[in-house]
């Protein structure tokens, strides 16, 4: 495949500026309201703003995806990766990637997943098991996980490319959740030594 190969229709069937906004866009709703707490007093209840949120973010996902897989499916393959060996490289990639999302997704729950904490739902403590045992941000790495396979069995360049967009933005997005995170557990666990 040559450069010159690509198809101007990308600009117009998935920009990666919908990578890059998703996460950054429902941080900033959750920061907001975590120093407002304008949502839950709209909504009534942290809980149902959180689940506002998150399913505002589930169905933006859904776009995102199904986006992604509209700009592979319309530019060209690469050959070196248009093979049996690469698709089945792809496939165990992806599966990595789902089982990753979805027991995070199992561990966290609903709220967990879609910032609950930023509404103050927080868990007992942070989680240390399983998939967060093995690595930090699983649902985060785990998606970038499906993008890649999906990527490599489709033998999309495109795909590649914004695979590596999904990377950086998720890294952009620990960069900011992981502190907020960090510290919000440990007031709790201040608060509760002192109630001890």
């Amino acid at each position: 495949m040559k450069p010159t190969d690509l198809q101007p229709s990308i600009c117009c069937a998935y920009p990666p500026s919908r990578q890059i906004t998703l996460p950054d866009l429902h941080l900033q709703v959750a920061r907001w309201e975590h120093k407002t707490r304008k949502l839950s007093r709209a909504f009534g209840s942290p809980y149902r703003a959180c689940y506002c949120l998150g399913t505002t973010v589930l169905l933006l996902n859904f776009l995102r995806s199904y986006c992604f897989t509209q700009a592979m499916s319309s530019q060209p393959k690469m050959e070196g990766l248009d093979c049996p060996g690469a698709f089945y490289v792809g496939l165990a990639i992806l599966g990595v990637g789902i089982v990753f999302v979805f027991s995070s997704f199992l561990a966290l729950g609903f709220i967990g997943t879609y910032l609950g904490d930023y509404f103050g739902i927080l868990k007992e403590a942070r989680l240390t098991t399983f998939p967060f045992s093995v690595l930090d941000n699983p649902m985060y790495w785990g998606s970038t996980a499906n993008y890649l396979g999906l990527s490599i069995m489709n033998a999309s360049p495109t795909g590649l490319l914004l695979t590596v967009v999904v990377g950086l933005t998720y890294t952009v997005a620990i960069l900011y959740e992981e502190p907020f995170t960090e510290e919000i557990y440990r007031q709790k666990a201040q608060q509760l030594k002192k109630k001890k």
